[in-house]
């Protein structure tokens, strides 16, 4: 039997479809972090080409840091 710790290090090394990235994504940030939008991943997806050299696969343990480094100032540029 495999322990719960196994278990969420398969799911995030996995890969999957932006929305179902999106909405694991939305639910595990905090509280007063920005979420994203499909909008929003795919303009990340086109200024980060080397993270997509499989195409439109996403990841938890690849993309969620870095997007989150990204996330503010793209928030921030969008509302000056």
């Amino acid at each position: 039997m495999r322990s719960k710790k196994d278990r969420e290090l398969e799911l995030n090394q996995n890969t999957t479809t932006l929305a179902n990235f999106m909405e694991s994504y939305n639910k595990s940030v905090p509280l007063d972090f920005p979420k994203v939008s499909a909008k929003i991943l795919k303009e990340f997806q086109v200024l980060h080409p080397t993270l997509f050299k499989r195409g439109d696969e996403w990841s938890i343990d690849k993309h969620r840091k870095k997007l989150m480094d990204w996330l503010p100032s793209y928030v921030d540029s969008k509302i000056s």
